[in-house]
């Protein structure tokens, strides 16, 4: 997708509806121009309000429609927005289940402006399926507990700091989210399965000797729901560094009340046995907590304490940043 972005948020209710846009405003704030909210709008990223006509005057390239809302749907009056944006010379992306292109006055618009519709949590291209060849470059894959656990902030929050240290290193987006915030990726859980690691693959080809592919994680290999994806991720990766993430306050697994969430240890050993099928080498070399839940006092000395367990750096990337975490890469 070109930037730089128009976010648009309709008239969502609250904050949280727009965190897809609040992610591209922390991680890409230099794509960013502003953003487009409607009457009784409940959310506000920070940035400039800028209307549609100004956007495109200023030179907006995309309108991503930066919301995620219960069932992933595109109210139908936004699609005057959305039309206006692409008369005006805009391409137009979203991360919600509904496609754009479902909604009969965006389509034609799209046909009659020839402008892009990037619905990114649908692929439109066929992958591979998987092989395990080695590739060339160096490749970490984040891995979680449980879901929602931190891995996409953990990863864009190392790319960062590799990239401040003159790392060779992008992310690779696997999740809608990820993918409006960097432009490009695979929304992996959208894939068929029998193709799951030869996305990845595609995702994290060959590359430079000391370039590295930080890909974003998926699920847990531990939650009923999502493993399958967590598993093609771990094969697909070829990863040679894994990164652990976990959230410690959680009474069960998410969305499965009477699961508990398994050790941190018996999440290592089972992602390092997995991954090992195409890369023998693969190590753990750090923790990610977050511990948005604990006192600042209680996450001190949970981090601590997982550190001593484990053997391992184990900071909150939000508190601490992840230096300690590249310090292990140099």
């Amino acid at each position: 997708m070109d930037s730089p972005y128009l976010l648009f948020l309709g008239d969502v209710p609250d904050q949280l509806s727009a965190k897809t846009a609040e992610g591209v405003v922390r991680w890409r704030p230099e794509r960013v121009l502003g953003q487009n909210r409607m009457e009784g709008c409940g959310a506000d990223l920070g940035v400039a309000d800028i209307s549609i006509p100004h956007a495109a005057a200023k030179g907006a390239k995309t309108m991503i429609v930066g919301v995620a809302n219960s069932g992933g749907v595109l109210p139908g009056h936004w699609s005057r927005s959305i039309v206006e944006a692409m008369e005006l010379g805009m391409d137009v992306a979203s991360g919600l289940h509904m496609r754009l292109a479902d909604q009969p006055e965006i389509a034609e618009a799209a046909a009659r402006t020839g402008r892009k519709l990037y619905d990114v949590r649908h692929p439109t291209r066929q992958f591979p399926t998987g092989k395990g060849t080695r590739r060339t470059g160096k490749r970490l894959l984040t891995v979680g507990t449980d879901c929602s656990v931190g891995k996409m902030f953990t990863t864009l929050a190392l790319e960062k700091e590799m990239r401040k240290r003159d790392f060779k290193a992008d992310f690779r987006a696997t999740g809608q989210t990820g993918i409006l915030i960097t432009g490009e990726g695979v929304s992996i859980d959208a894939v068929v399965a029998d193709f799951i690691s030869g996305a990845v693959e595609w995702l994290s080809p060959d590359n430079d000797p000391d370039h590295w592919d930080l890909i974003e994680g998926q699920g847990s290999l531990f939650h009923p729901s999502f493993a399958g994806v967590s598993l093609g991720l771990l094969h697909g990766a070829q990863a040679d560094v894994l990164i652990m993430c976990h959230e410690p306050t959680r009474p069960h697994m998410r969305g499965i009340p009477g699961r508990a969430l398994p050790s941190i240890q018996t999440c290592i050993d089972a992602n390092l046995q997995a991954a090992r099928l195409t890369n023998s080498a693969v190590q753990c070399i750090g923790i990610a907590v977050n511990t948005s839940g604990l006192d600042p006092a209680a996450a001190r000395d949970y981090l601590a304490a997982t550190e001593e367990t484990h053997g391992l750096p184990c900071v909150d990337p939000a508190r601490d940043g992840v230096a300690r975490l590249v310090d292990r890469l140099s």
